[in-house]
């Protein structure tokens, strides 16, 4: 079994950064690929952006492409979401989430997170 805890959110104005981290126990991830997810109040969750088991291949939703990096760093089981540029529309409950493959769908991953709330005001 894998636990996921996601930590770093909170509350920021536009235009500003945060770092959400995503810190795995129970298990090694190092073999795991990685999922970012956010769902917004009253919207369908959806995805952010995943990155394989290597760490050699990353994804982005269009939404966050050029904003948003996600890395992992296997010695200490966690990865990270690097948000710049933050946006209010990107105000959500972000959620991280395991796999031994990269999915779109976060229901589809084998383990997920309990998720961390990122509020971006204008």
């Amino acid at each position: 079994q894998v636990q996921l805890v996601e930590s770093g959110g909170g509350l920021v104005q536009a235009g500003e950064s945060l770092r959400l981290s995503c810190a795995a126990s129970g298990r090694t991830i190092s073999t795991y690929a990685m999922g970012w997810f956010r769902q917004a109040s009253g919207k369908e969750r959806e995805f952010v952006a995943a990155i394989h088991w290597s760490g050699r291949n990353t994804y982005y939703a269009d939404s966050v492409k050029g904003r948003f990096t996600i890395s992992r760093d296997n010695a200490k089981n966690t990865v990270y979401l690097q948000m710049n540029s933050l946006k209010p529309e990107d105000t959500a409950v972000y959620y991280c989430a395991a796999d031994r493959n990269v999915k779109r769908n976060y229901y589809e991953y084998d383990y997920r997170g309990q998720g961390t709330q990122v509020t971006v005001s204008s």
